[in-house]
């Protein structure tokens, strides 16, 4: 059983802005997106703040939020990258495998990576990500570096919006025609 602490408010900014950005999405008509919770035992609450300080993760999370765009089954997950260098160890084999099963049903799974330095977006298409998976899984880098980002992936925030990912989605889906 996996432990949380005061460390897992890593990633609430980015899981802030992407939220923000769902709600756009919802409000135009274009997605519907939700973030899935993570389900925790709390073990030790903070009297005054009311809140969690020590807890546990009761299963293993799948991904961060799942959803549809025009009819389209899409999950994905949502990664902070302080430095150029993305470790593997941040993705979970069960959530590739989950993944990998999402896509065979017809639907599109990738993970949004915020590289906080440069303050870009990567969507890191799922089939990318299996290939830097297959190269560490074959003895090779355990990581993937920005320089082998597809840079067609790569955005700003832009038509105010923080995380406009569904750019990324067509994108994706023009390579799968």
């Amino acid at each position: 059983m996996a432990t949380w602490n005061s460390r897992g408010l890593r990633g609430s900014t980015l899981e802030e802005y992407i939220n923000r950005t769902n709600e756009k999405y919802l409000e135009n008509g274009l997605a519907l997106i939700q973030k899935i919770p993570t389900p925790i035992t709390p073990i030790t609450i903070d009297k005054q703040t009311r809140h969690i300080t020590l807890a546990y993760f009761d299963q293993k999370s799948t991904v961060d939020y799942i959803g549809a765009v025009q009819g389209i089954p899409v999950c994905f997950d949502a990664k902070e990258c302080h430095t150029d260098t993305f470790p593997l160890r941040n993705i979970h084999e069960h959530q590739v495998v989950f993944m990998e099963n999402f896509e065979k049903q017809g639907g599109i799974a990738f993970f949004l990576v915020f590289y906080t330095a440069r303050e870009e977006f990567y969507y890191l298409r799922f089939g990318k990500l299996l290939e830097f998976w297959q190269r560490m899984k074959n003895g090779g880098r355990k990581s993937f570096r920005y320089e082998e980002s597809e840079p067609e992936f790569i955005f700003r925030p832009s038509g105010g919006l923080l995380v406009p990912y569904l750019t990324g989605i067509q994108k994706d889906l023009s390579l799968r025609d």
